[in-house]
């Protein structure tokens, strides 16, 4: 059985805004139904149930337009190019927030006496990027508008959070904010509107000046997402977030990422570490799907399978020298990426087994 205790119980662990031995996922989901949705997640992550996003429905269920539909006294719509600020109401937006609204009552009704949730906003850096200006330009290139962008949308990000612990009372609320966007924004090679050129690079203090204002509005139990091989570790870690979340499988012998993870963990950072895949592998099929071990090619024992699947995290922090015990305190579970693609028995096989990788962990606490 799952441990539910805190780690900060554990004399000289760090604090985690959840309980030992969750696992969880990153919020897409395939399918279009949010209540069935909502049960899946339920019965596979019971200590870090999430808000499911199911970007199958279409305009307004994708991420952008479902965090333009927090924002305050900021409007978009759809344009062919993509999601651009109006300046007034729109049918995209009113739909955006119907989609949230629906999926909401789901996990009102499915979660009930939780003692954690956990929801998923775009995050202003990705948001600025992707949507546009009334001009046409990226809102990146406009600091006004980020700023204006970030200022919205941590407004948005407090009434949706009491929304959600007045429909959940006593459940304490993780907010995820996802920046897949990140590295390219720091990198500057975003195209510009007209595709002759790229967006100027924003400065890493610029960056995380407007991160930590939206972490603040998030709160204590916050984490911040972005799977990019290049993401910033170390950046999104000083502006204060309390857990990174990131796919560990594209760690392997990378020494840069390795010595920021290590750094990381030594300091005390909860990692959400991608292991599973999030579409089912090439050859893995069936009903060999759950109980091979997928690098082997051959039915094995259940605990030699969770042991191959945990390697993308064991090995690393392994190499780092980190212990067992230390592991299963700063280390959370999840798919590499959101499950929007995958099938709908790959998706839930890919929750069970996050979560049969932290019971895995877990055991260096017994």
């Amino acid at each position: 059985m799952v441990s539910r205790r805190n780690s900060s119980e554990l004399d000289g662990s760090p604090a985690r805004p959840w309980h030992l031995g969750a696992a969880t996922g990153l919020g897409p989901m395939p399918g279009t139904d949010p209540a069935e949705t909502a049960r899946i997640v339920a019965g596979e992550m019971p200590e870090l149930p999430f808000l499911a996003e199911l970007p199958g429905r279409g305009v307004g269920a994708d991420q952008v337009g479902r965090t333009a539909g927090l924002l305050v006294d900021i409007y978009a719509e759809v344009v062919p190019s993509g999601w651009r600020i109006s300046r007034r109401p729109t049918r995209e937006g009113r739909r955006a927030k119907d989609f949230l609204s629906w999926d909401l009552d789901a996990m009102e009704q499915t979660y009930a006496g939780a003692e954690y949730v956990k929801i998923q906003i775009c995050g202003p850096w990705t948001l600025a990027a992707m949507m546009e200006v009334p001009s046409g330009h990226r809102a990146l290139v406009d600091y006004g508008a980020v700023d204006d962008v970030a200022a919205s949308l941590a407004q948005g990000l407090s009434s949706h959070v009491a929304d959600i612990e007045r429909r959940l009372p006593g459940t304490r609320v993780v907010v995820q904010i996802d920046e897949p966007a990140l590295p390219q924004v720091l990198a500057g090679t975003l195209p510009t509107a007209s595709g002759f050129g790229t967006v100027r690079a924003v400065a890493h203090h610029r960056a995380g000046e407007i991160l930590t204002g939206l972490r603040d509005a998030a709160g204590e139990r916050s984490v911040v997402h972005c799977c990019d091989s290049a993401a910033p570790l170390r950046l999104l870690a000083e502006a204060g977030f309390a857990a990174l979340a990131t796919d560990f499988t594209l760690i392997g012998s990378q020494t840069t990422t390795l010595d920021a993870l290590g750094e990381l963990m030594e300091s005390g950072i909860v990692f959400l570490a991608g292991t599973i895949p999030s579409t089912r592998p090439a050859g893995l099929q069936g009903a060999d799907a759950k109980d091979s071990d997928p690098r082997m090619g051959r039915r094995d024992t259940a605990t030699t399978a969770l042991a191959e699947w945990a390697k993308p995290i064991t090995e690393p922090t392994g190499k780092l020298g980190f212990s067992a015990l230390t592991v299963a305190q700063q280390v959370v579970p999840t798919p590499t990426c959101g499950l929007a693609n995958a099938s709908a028995d790959w998706s839930t096989r890919a929750l069970t087994l996050s979560r049969d990788v932290a019971r895995l962990l877990g055991d260096a606490l017994n």
